[in-house]
């Protein structure tokens, strides 16, 4: 919540959406950290020329499908992500 101004009033609607975007935040940014932090280690691996680097990137893809199927992210946003991964990996897979 906002300050804790004792002069200013809040409507009843406004603190209850406080509270509500506060639990929904709670509850989906696991989904959010996985979803960055595998795209992170995918992106690490192929720029290492790691040999397991397609796996992290098949994880980071799974990772990304879970967050836009919660409506964390956006169903293109996570196209466009899984592609660009796809693309890194296959110049990735060229270049060696």
């Amino acid at each position: 919540m906002p300050d804790n101004n004792p002069f200013k009033k809040y409507s009843p609607s406004i603190k209850k959406r406080w509270r509500t975007t506060e639990k929904r935040t709670a509850r989906l940014k696991p989904y959010r950290t996985r979803a960055a932090s595998s795209v992170r280690d995918a992106r690490i691996a192929i720029q290492n020329s790691d040999p397991d680097s397609a796996e992290l990137v098949k994880a980071a893809q799974a990772a990304i499908d879970r967050a836009a199927r919660r409506n964390i992210i956006h169903k293109n946003t996570a196209a466009r992500r899984k592609s660009r991964l796809a693309k890194l990996l296959k110049a990735q897979a060229d270049a060696s």
